[in-house]
C-alpha cells in the first residue's frame, strides 16, 4: 500500500470529521477487502490511547467509493488535553495483512469558550 503523511489540527471541544479518499491512478479503490482502524497517542511509544477509532466506533467506510470519513465528538475532544500528537491509520486485509495507510501529527488546540 504504502504510507503516505498527513497532519491534522482540530480543537478541543469541537466535532472532529474528516472523511479521506483512497484513489490510484484517479481512480477510487474498492475498500471491501479491508477493515479500518485509527488512533492518536501522544508519542509514538506511550501506551495511552487519546482516541481509538474502529469501523462503526468513529470511522465509516463507503467501500466502493474508497472513502474513509473519521468522526470524534465534541464531548470527547473537549475531554483531551490540549496538545501535539501522534496517530495513525491501519488497513487490514482479509488475511490478516495490515498495512499502515495515514501517519501524521494531531493537533489540538486549547478551547476557550465552554
Amino acid at each position: 500500500i504504502g504510507v503516505s503523511y498527513y497532519d491534522f489540527e482540530a480543537g478541543q471541544g469541537e466535532t472532529f470529521d474528516r472523511t479521506l479518499v483512497w484513489t490510484l491512478d484517479d481512480e477510487p479503490v474498492n475498500l471491501s477487502a479491508y477493515s479500518v482502524r485509527m488512533q492518536v497517542r501522544r508519542s509514538y511509544s506511550s501506551p495511552t490511547v487519546v482516541f481509538s477509532l474502529t469501523e462503526g466506533d468513529g470511522i465509516t467506510v463507503d467501500d466502493e467509493a474508497g472513502s474513509i470519513n473519521l468522526f470524534i465528538s465534541a464531548t470527547d475532544t473537549a475531554a483531551a488535553h490540549a496538545g501535539e500528537y501522534v496517530y495513525d491509520i491501519e488497513l487490514e486485509d482479509s488475511e490478516g495483512i495490515v498495512d499502515r495507510f495515514l501517519e501524521g501529527k494531531f493537533s489540538l488546540s486549547p478551547e476557550v469558550t465552554r
